[in-house]
């Protein structure tokens, strides 16, 4: 082969290299369609949750009982998570975020019979409310996974991560909504029917945009090298691989465990602080507290993962200072007139435990490569939806019920006031022993870097074989 035609043939590699991929300005449609979605589907699932004494009395029910109507998102997340896996890596994206964005609508639309006094309901009300959240909780491991799926087939290398991070803090953002929006349209429980609607409007408005915007499976022209060749295992090959791989197995359970702990903190902090006398708009700024401040640990703790790779050691920092705030939080929540203590250790608990989720969603695909990225991180999903379900029955059998108490602001039901100084302490004291068995035993190779590292090195060298072809 002669010099001129080594030079041409590693031209045209060049050329086709850059003309295999393209972006469409479409992508950033696609990007806020699947962020509302998001953040709408977090808002319906804590609706309640910062009025939960209000809308207990509204209907006529318990406090346990309308705990159920978060509880719900959990356990039909477990068997529906590995569902929606398979549905987006087989069917994909576009009939997952289709589908969910109906579910999800459908749910917020059928919550709203509830509350419509001309159909004389009665004691049914509550199960309209009930099967709302159902269909709504079916919306959700579809929504939750999707970024990941978007921000692989549309987005480039360069965007990818990005991308993802709006997407998934499009959820965190729609919990901080809900503890903020819900104790201000409801300063009594009449004002319930209100709150329904008002968040029904984003479900629906997603729902549109969804169904009339999205026209494509995949872009016809990929984005990059990674969205043309995946080299990840089947799904049930790679499930079999991760039930057998012992540091995804600690970081599971581990991790699993500290986002059911959030999920519990998120749905029964009014609870928690109302029988000691702190008010809803009290336990809503908590909730936007540890919300805010989450957000910024996550995305100050991954810009800095990001430059020095200490994926493991920035891990379990993070999960043994958010141990130690929940121990805080757990003895000054059993007193009153602590509103700062309170505030700065909600905080606290949200900057260190919310920071853990992204780099531990990385770990998880780190120890487990070549899985696929939605198996190995599904998994995990559904493992912290089991363990959160585990908690919330526990800690609600830990209460204790107590007479009225003139320094309450819990709006009482038939059988008085709960008491929730035994499953805070425990709460921190299961937080501690996950922060300690973290620490102790995960420990795990980078095997994706490490693949990329390879994968790099033979394509230079080839690179550098082609072009130093000898003229003949």
């Amino acid at each position: 082969m002669e010099g001129g035609e080594a030079a041409s043939l590693l031209g045209e590699r060049s050329l086709g290299r850059v003309a295999e991929f393209k972006t469409y300005r479409r992508r950033w449609f696609l990007l806020a369609a699947v962020c509302l979605l998001n953040c709408s589907n977090a808002m319906l699932w804590l609706t309640f949750a910062p009025v939960a004494d209000k809308t207990a009395a509204y209907f006529h029910i318990s406090l346990e009982t309308v705990n159920w109507l978060s509880i719900v998102y959990l356990l039909i997340s477990i068997p529906f998570g590995l569902v929606a896996t398979w549905v987006l890596d087989s069917v994909g994206l576009r009939c997952a975020v289709i589908l969910s964005a109906w579910l999800n609508m459908m749910g917020s639309i059928t919550r709203m019979f509830s509350v419509l006094k001309f159909l004389s309901l009665g004691s049914r009300s509550y199960w309209y409310l009930f099967i709302g959240q159902c269909l709504c909780a079916l919306a959700q491991p579809l929504i939750i996974f999707s970024p990941t799926k978007l921000a692989a087939l549309w987005f480039p290398d360069h965007q990818r991560a990005t991308a993802n991070m709006i997407a998934s803090m499009a959820n965190p953002l729609g919990i901080l909504i809900a503890n903020l929006l819900s104790p201000a349209l409801v300063p009594e429980g009449k004002h319930i029917p209100l709150m329904l609607g008002v968040y029904a409007v984003p479900a629906v408005t997603a729902c549109a945009l969804a169904t009339l915007g999205i026209h494509e499976k995949v872009p016809p022209t990929p984005p990059s090298a990674s969205a043309t060749n995946s080299n990840s295992q089947p799904f049930f090959t790679g499930l079999k691989m991760l039930l057998r791989n012992k540091p995804y197995i600690i970081l599971a359970v581990c991790f699993g465990g500290g986002i059911g702990m959030f999920t519990c903190f998120s749905a029964l902090l009014e609870q928690i602080l109302c029988e000691k006398g702190y008010s809803n708009n009290f336990a809503g700024l908590n909730g936007a507290l540890f919300t805010v401040c989450g957000l910024l640990g996550a995305f100050l703790l991954g810009m800095y993962v990001d430059r020095t790779r200490k994926f493991i050691e920035s891990t379990k920092i993070c999960f043994c200072l958010s141990a130690l705030a929940s121990i805080v939080f757990a003895v000054a929540s059993r007193f009153r007139h602590q509103a700062i203590m309170l505030a700065i250790t909600s905080s606290l608990f949200g900057f260190f435990g919310f920071a853990i989720y992204p780099i531990a969603m990385e770990l998880a695909v780190e120890c487990s490569y070549p899985v696929g990225e939605g198996t190995s991180t599904g998994l995990i999903f559904v493992a912290s939806q089991v363990e959160g379900v585990i908690l919330m029955i526990l800690l609600q059998a830990l209460t204790v019920r107590v007479s009225e108490d003139p320094f309450s602001t819990c709006a009482l039901d038939q059988d008085g006031a709960l008491d929730w100084t035994t499953p805070v302490l425990v709460l921190a004291g299961l937080c501690s022993a996950m922060a300690c068995c973290y620490v102790i035993f995960f420990h795990t190779d980078y095997k994706r870097l490490h693949a990329e590292t390879i994968g790099g090195d033979l394509v230079k060298a080839e690179d550098t074989a082609t072009a130093d072809v000898p003229e003949s």
